[in-house]
């Protein structure tokens, strides 16, 4: 593929994954209540997801998706339903630094990646975002499986970056917050956070 087109490709992404988002705000709010805990499968989970959206707008399944509605509809519902759970859980979390121990049983490694995937599978907006910038950089019609996958090697060396930096300010912002008074302001704001990103998620 053209280098050119894979550069501006990869600026275009760089600014549309660092505005705010359901995904980020639900990485960043998930990061400072719980710490490293879990964050990098959960940001897995979320970057998977928009590979997933980006497949479907390169290989024209926009016309799929939209068959399928009740089911993408599914999962988005039970991707807001997750971060609800996880903002209940914030409020009620002890003021403690303990609170920022691995996370409990129940939220494995392949649960967080999965509830991270729920929470990019139901923002139908990021492959909006692929179908409005490809066609501007690329022939779609003429994409080949190695074009497909430079381009999702450059989506995921971006999203990467901008996730890692994210959590990196988060977890720099946790840090300020080590008191116990402090810890407990925090951890509501986080519920309200991902609350936040929830409605912002339902609202898609």
């Amino acid at each position: 593929m053209d280098p050119a087109a894979l550069l501006v490709f990869a600026v275009a992404l760089l600014v549309g994954a660092a505005s705010p988002g359901p995904g980020l705000a639900a990485i960043v709010a998930r990061v400072l209540a719980r710490g490293r805990a879990g964050a990098f499968a959960f940001t897995a989970g979320v970057a998977f997801g928009d590979l997933v959206w980006l497949a479907a707008a390169v290989w024209g399944l926009a016309a799929l998706a939209q068959s399928f509605h009740g089911l993408f509809l599914a999962v988005k519902w039970a991707g807001v339903g997750y971060l609800l759970l996880l903002a209940w859980r914030m409020w009620r979390a002890p003021a403690e630094i303990a609170a920022a121990a691995p996370a409990p049983r129940a939220e494995r490694p392949l649960t967080l990646a999965l509830a991270g995937l729920a929470v990019a599978l139901g923002n139908p907006k990021v492959m909006v975002f692929y179908l409005a910038l490809l066609p501007t950089l690329i022939d779609l019609r003429g994409v080949t499986l190695l074009g497909w996958a430079e381009l999702s090697a450059v989506a995921a060396l971006v999203l990467a970056l901008v996730f890692s930096a994210y959590v990196l300010l988060a977890l720099r912002a946790r840090a300020l917050f080590a008191a116990p008074d402090r810890l407990a302001r925090l951890n509501r704001a986080s519920a309200l956070a991902m609350a936040g990103a929830a409605g912002w998620a339902a609202s898609r």
